[in-house]
């Protein structure tokens, strides 16, 4: 068994076994006799890659039942924390060990007792700073802090949180960092609080040769139509369509299901309950379309995805390289479809700049127009006016005397009771002025109308100031 050269404990062999793995991947080759052997690793790998394995070879192999808290992973959503969770409980079942997950949208009570117990927690950074805070986690007997998806927590605006939790931890400790990226903020972590770092990469998990890209020039009132046709007609596995919004992705989602298509929809501002019920549904193979944004889709593994439709193309360059990612995994064939606008030009202009990727133009079917419901009035130019109905908005919730209601926007965790050091945002904690500018902590929430104008900072009319770029039929970078 290739496996048992990597040196992994033979209580983790035994799980291996009975879930048939065939063989180990490359980040599962490189990096699993590092980090079984005490050393401070620096990951390069994607969602999918099985680097959950990597990291708990080191976490199993150094725990054992009711001595505290041993093992800390921190992970940038609730979702990935749960996904994470479930897989260190299986790999560690006949170690026995008791492994909490922590994050925010829920109850913090039964969290509390977990803690109380637990050998091993995966959580987001909100919700163990609530808890750090109230003296409810003990981080000193702490042997090994992983820090996954580490770019994508950065991203979010929560390195200080990062370092906040990172300075309640020993400092003699072994230390974890996965990102698909190595970015400035990456570098100054790994600066200050890694020993001596081994760094190991996997080639892109995505094989280029078997993924499609095109890009379909569209009137924005045919925006939705054109989607709707090509879910229709194209011969699919499962879907993932991405929005910038939450609003574009209620109003995309509840449009399919009006046309009579199986989707669910995910995104920051829904209960953590029901996210949990949609992806259930989803992974059932019950519905086969995911609309979702980018900050609800991070860590999520989603396998057998044959289809990527950007619906909005990402105002940050790097969104689309994750999206892509999503499909032509494992030898497969995969397609992605960006549907283009002309409020989408700047951003698409700026994921051809950025990325080395090849999208070639082709051209748009003729489709019929849908009716399209809308939940809201719309006032002119086609941006919605007056009161909110309940739960309609995009703000998670109906707004009352200008305060804000309902679950916390930010998909890293809500924090529930009084906060000791400010009143924190959007479910990342944002104390002590810590904020990076208006907008920065949660990409999901600024939005306009779907079908007419999404995003009016980036719609060229409204400034004068952009022409529209001309795109040629190929591009290559």
């Amino acid at each position: 068994m290739e496996f048992r050269k990597l040196g992994i404990l033979d209580a983790i062999l035994k799980v291996i076994e009975e879930e048939r793995f065939e063989k180990p991947s490359e980040i599962q080759t490189k990096a699993i006799p590092l980090v079984i052997s005490g050393k401070d690793v620096i990951a390069g790998s994607a969602t999918g890659s099985g680097k959950t394995l990597v990291m708990g070879s080191a976490i199993i192999q150094e725990s054992e039942k009711g001595q505290k808290i041993q093992s800390l992973v921190l992970t940038p959503t609730r979702e990935l924390a749960e996904q994470v969770a479930r897989a260190l409980k299986q790999f560690s079942k006949y170690k026995h060990l008791d492994v909490a997950a922590v994050y925010g949208g829920v109850g913090i009570n039964p969290q509390i007792d977990h803690l109380r117990r637990a050998d091993v927690v995966v959580g987001t950074p909100g919700r163990l700073l609530d808890h750090l805070e109230r003296r409810t986690i003990d981080l000193s007997h702490l042997k090994i802090l992983v820090l996954d998806e580490a770019d994508r927590m950065l991203d979010m605006g929560f390195i200080e949180d990062v370092e906040k939790i990172i300075s309640q931890c020993p400092k003699k400790r072994q230390t974890l960092l996965f990102s698909a990226t190595i970015s400035q903020d990456i570098d100054y972590l790994v600066n200050n609080y890694m020993n001596n770092p081994i760094k190991v990469s996997a080639e892109v998990y995505v094989d280029p040769s078997k993924l499609k890209q095109a890009y379909f020039e569209v009137q924005d009132n045919l925006k939705f139509s054109l989607l709707a046709h090509f879910l229709k007609n194209e011969q699919a596995g499962l879907v993932m369509v991405f929005c910038n919004t939450r609003k574009t992705v209620d109003f995309v989602a509840k449009n399919l299901k009006s046309a009579g298509m199986d989707a669910v929809a995910i995104h920051g501002g829904l209960t953590q309950q029901r996210r949990t019920r949609q992806l259930e549904h989803f992974h059932s193979k019950n519905a086969y379309i995911l609309v979702c944004t980018d900050v609800a889709a991070r860590g999520l593994d989603i396998k057998g995805v044959s289809h990527v439709y950007n619906y909005d193309i990402p105002r940050d360059s790097k969104e689309y390289v994750h999206r892509i990612g999503r499909t032509a995994r494992a030898g497969k064939e995969g397609k992605v479809l960006n549907l283009l606008t002309e409020r989408d030009h700047d951003n698409f202009s700026n994921v051809l700049r950025n990325n080395d990727v090849e999208v070639v133009k082709e051209e748009t079917p003729r489709v019929e127009r849908l009716m399209i419901r809308r939940d809201e009035p719309r006032g002119r130019g086609g941006f919605r006016h007056g009161p909110r109905r309940h739960g309609q908005g995009s703000h998670g919730g109906p707004r009352r005397h200008g305060f804000r209601k309902g679950p916390r926007s930010h998909d890293s965790g809500s924090h529930e009771g009084p906060r000791r050091h400010g009143p924190g945002s959007h479910g990342g904690p944002r104390r002590h002025g810590f904020r990076k500018g208006p907008g920065s902590h949660d990409p999901e929430r600024h939005s306009g109308s779907p079908e007419r104008g999404d995003s009016r900072s980036q719609d060229p009319r409204r400034h004068g100031s952009h022409q529209r770029p001309r795109f040629r039929g190929h591009h290559s970078r």
